[in-house]
């Protein structure tokens, strides 16, 4: 009777037992809580607006990221694919092209490159990490060469209102950005292809044995991650007034690490939305009180590359 209640008590203590979601959002209350006792200034709301702001863009494109690496996949091009739809949409804006227009066309050239990399990866049996890697130089070619190497700015303010205006109080940026996530969670969780992107990353080939077209649901994975980095070359470009061909760079591995430490697998088929967006307060967060703490931007940089090694462990523990 002792060892069933021994076994009991173990289960119930078991940090499996516990979703990825809740053990993420518990890492963030605990970092506020030790930048706040640090830094007074961390918890005015000024600051708090202002992070959820660095936030925004970040998590608008890790929330497509979520979608690949949830079929155990990866996307190093949406970095690039910022800057090339972005310097597209700023030189079609100068050239009087309607706003509207010029923001579809911005999301579109987002999903394209996306849908490249989809064919590429499922077509060409080409492995992810180089079919992206390549994409991600060829996107960056090519927005460096339109431009000459130079921004494109002088947007109007119908424009730069998407970037610094707000509504009923709330900054536009975060209402993209809650939309976004909105709409990828209810995919993930209420539709089909949602269910089928699980499948894919849990196993491929017994997926594929089910009669699903698995290729035709790995390239839609990656039109969606196209798609929000090309939503977020909208957000980028309408806050700093400016399209720059340099834009972006390094933006990949933040929306990695905001997918990973909110708790999405790197092997695929466990994650959610919910804990990516949690997974890039965190990286928001982190670097705000770093700065508020005036910690060097090299150190910086181990920190944050420390505390996504320290999240994959925590998923191997979890997994094994």
């Amino acid at each position: 009777m002792n060892s069933q209640q021994n076994v009991i008590t173990r289960k119930k203590f078991d940090i499996r037992g516990i979703p990825n979601s809740i053990m993420v959002l518990i890492g963030l209350v605990m970092l506020c809580i030790a930048i706040s006792i640090v830094s007074p200034v961390f918890l005015t709301k000024d600051n708090i607006i202002n992070v959820i702001l660095q936030c925004a863009i970040n998590a608008t494109i890790a929330c497509g990221m979520t979608f690949v690496i949830l079929t155990a996949g990866i996307d190093l091009s949406v970095g690039s694919i910022v800057a090339f739809s972005g310097v597209i949409m700023g030189m079609m804006l100068n050239s009087g092209v309607a706003l509207l227009f010029s923001l579809l066309c911005c999301c579109l050239m987002g999903a394209l490159c996306g849908l490249v990399n989809g064919l590429l990866v499922t077509y060409a049996k080409l492995p992810p990490f180089i079919t992206t890697l390549g994409t991600m130089s060829i996107a960056r070619g090519f927005a460096l060469y339109i431009t000459g190497g130079r921004s494109i700015s002088g947007f109007s303010g119908s424009f730069t209102f998407i970037g610094n205006g707000s509504v009923l109080g709330i900054p536009i940026l975060i209402i993209i950005m809650v939309v976004t996530f909105v709409i990828g969670a209810f995919i993930l969780r209420y539709t089909r292809p949602g269910r089928y992107v699980y499948a894919i990353g849990g196993n491929t080939e017994a997926t594929r044995l089910t009669g699903i077209n698995v290729n035709k649901y790995i390239i839609m994975v990656y039109t969606i991650c196209g798609l929000t980095a090309g939503i977020a070359a909208i957000m980028l470009s309408a806050r700093l007034n400016s399209a720059q061909p340099i834009a972006g760079q390094g933006y990949e591995l933040d929306a990695i690490a905001a997918t990973v430490i909110g708790g999405t697998s790197q092997v695929g088929g466990e994650g959610t939305l919910s804990g990516t967006i949690i997974g890039a307060l965190i990286i928001s967060v982190l670097k705000n009180g770093l700065n508020l703490m005036n910690i060097s931007s090299y150190i910086q940089q181990i920190v944050i590359g420390s505390v996504i090694i320290l999240a994959v462990m925590l998923d191997k523990v979890r997994n094994r």
